[in-house]
């Protein structure tokens, strides 16, 4: 029915960037919420950033100031853009979305797969 699929993790120097991408396939005609998980080994999962059907923006505290989250609605995609990238935001990172899947409200809710983020020092 909808599947998501993230991309744009990889291998990059402390200081630089990324842009993370999360694309709803299938039935869909609105991208409601979007949210962006981390996991690194050892740790607990963490909500690194949402944005919700109003728009609002929210960040882990760590992220704040140099990352931002929103919703592309044309490209059915989910951004993460993280700059200033540090070792700590090593980890596996997961999009979950709220996606409409017709005109009368109907909505499906679920995550990707995840994709591989690593910063070397």
């Amino acid at each position: 029915q909808v599947q998501l699929v993230e991309s744009g993790g990889g291998l990059v120097q402390a200081g630089g960037s990324l842009r993370l991408s999360c694309k709803a396939s299938g039935t869909v005609v609105s991208i409601n919420t979007g949210e962006w998980y981390r996991q690194a080994p050892g740790k607990q999962r963490e909500l690194v950033a949402e944005i919700t059907r109003v728009g609002i923006r929210n960040y882990l505290d760590s992220v704040k100031g140099r990352s931002t989250i929103s919703i592309d609605n044309a490209e059915n995609t989910v951004h993460l853009q993280m700059n200033n990238l540090n070792p700590e935001d090593t980890a596996v990172y997961t999009c979950s979305a709220e996606v409409g899947i017709d005109t009368i409200g109907s909505t499906w809710f679920g995550s990707g797969q995840g994709t591989q983020v690593t910063v070397s020092s």
